[in-house]
């Protein structure tokens, strides 16, 4: 028996689609559950239980003009500030505080020989993953509903681990933010592996408020390299963490949501579902003592 989740992600993902192809066309509840076959008030129930907002309020964040809107408002200022003091302009905390504490060479020499790394599989509103973690913090995060192909791919970057199936607490506390659950973020820790312009790039992007987009541009002029904006992207490719470093934030200077790993699909669902929850809680300020350190 097919799992009633992963049938409604999969509803969520074709109305989506839909939005996305006829966003300027401002379709009704009607036409879009009419795409994906259900009827209106199914379908309007389904989505505002997935994103906690209606339809129409969801199209109007997933519209190319909503990206163009902010990456005109928020400019360096914003992302400086939030940098500094950890908030956002509207007084929201960052989604993220984590401490990045990259891999000694030592760690990885012989394809991460006596590493051990815990893992599972999860679901989460944007569909499977799988999480990985070390002794230090989380390692890997990666979209994938087939678990084989998902730990396949996550043992030919750490060939000689030892691997253990077991949901640990470093895990458990990233899983936390999918269900908004912002009392957990300061415990959010990541072991990763990458060059010293790949973690300056990676924290970059921890750095962007939940709701905000940015260019790859100004990504770049983040990290003092303003004309290294292909060699940000490249980096952002490289991305081993899915959600938690925030590369679903970066788009074109265009306003094209552009690229992503794990689909331009899922890109535009997570915006979108960022979006909304920023929007619900904007109003309600968070508190916590917690700092954003990057040991890079």
């Amino acid at each position: 028996m097919a799992d009633p989740k992963h049938s409604n992600y999969h509803r969520i993902t074709q109305a989506i689609e839909y939005i996305n192809l006829h966003f300027k066309e401002q379709p009704s509840l009607d036409e879009i559950a009419c795409a994906i076959g259900l009827s209106p008030f199914h379908f309007q129930r389904l989505f505002t239980e997935w994103a906690g907002v209606s339809p129409k309020k969801f199209i109007q964040y997933l519209s190319i003009e909503y990206a163009k809107k902010l990456l005109k408002k928020e400019q360096s200022t914003l992302l400086d500030t939030a940098y500094k003091a950890g908030f956002s302009s509207t007084s929201r905390l960052h989604d993220l505080f984590v401490n990045i504490e990259g891999m000694t060479p030592g760690e990885f020499k012989n394809g991460g020989e006596k590493l051990a790394i815990n893992y599972c599989f999860a679901e989460s509103p944007f569909g499977d993953l799988i999480v990985a973690s070390t002794a230090k913090g989380i390692c890997h995060m990666f979209f994938e509903k087939d678990e084989q192909h998902a730990l396949q791919n996550l043992k030919q970057r750490f060939p000689k681990a030892q691997y253990h199936q077991t949901a640990d607490k470093f895990q458990q506390d990233a899983l936390s933010v999918f269900q908004y659950d912002l009392s957990q973020l300061d415990q959010i820790k990541l072991h990763l592996k990458g060059t010293e312009f790949q973690l300056n790039v990676w924290g970059a992007l921890l750095r962007i408020p939940m709701g905000q987009l940015i260019s790859y541009g100004d990504l770049a002029k983040q990290i003092d390299k303003p004309k290294a904006s292909r060699a940000v992207g490249t980096a952002i490719s490289r991305n081993p963490v899915a959600f938690l470093i925030p590369c679903h934030r970066v788009i074109q200077t265009s306003g094209n949501m552009g690229g992503y790993m794990w689909g331009n699909t899922r890109k535009l669902a997570i915006n979108g579902w960022e979006a909304a929850k920023t929007d619900i809680s904007e109003n309600t300020p968070v508190t916590n003592g917690a700092h954003i350190k990057n040991s890079i």
